[in-house]
């Protein structure tokens, strides 16, 4: 499976981005997957999941961001709206080993494939 982030780039604090994370190899209509991302000098976080039985988002981003999916474009979304400074980071999509529960999609140890990132940086 491989994994292609996009989507990334500069915007201004309460701006808008929308990131794309497009597989090949694999189906992902019934596949766990999430978002991640990683602040220099951080460790990797999760900012939000989906699966068949719904979706699943960190609290700092809940009403801002909105993870979806395009099974006919086997691709997931990340609308990423009001951002702010704090946002910024390198963002990575995953696809989940197996079929983990919705509230145990925050834990990489789930995901076994990974994209390569894409920028955000969000400016005040």
């Amino acid at each position: 499976v491989q994994l292609q982030a996009s989507g990334g780039g500069l915007v201004q604090a309460g701006g808008s981005l929308r990131l794309a994370c497009t597989a090949s190899g694999r189906t992902i209509h019934s596949t766990a997957m999430g978002w991640f991302r990683q602040a220099p000098g951080k460790e990797r976080e999760f900012v939000a999941g989906i699966r068949w039985s719904g979706t699943s988002y960190t609290d700092s981003v809940k009403g801002r961001f909105t993870v979806s999916r395009d099974n006919a474009e086997n691709t997931m979304y990340l609308q990423m709206n009001n951002l702010r400074p704090e946002d910024t980071a390198i963002y990575y999509c995953a696809v989940a080993r197996g079929s983990p529960i919705l509230s145990s999609l925050w834990n990489t140890m789930n995901y076994e494939y990974w994209g390569q990132g894409t920028q955000v940086t969000v400016s005040s």
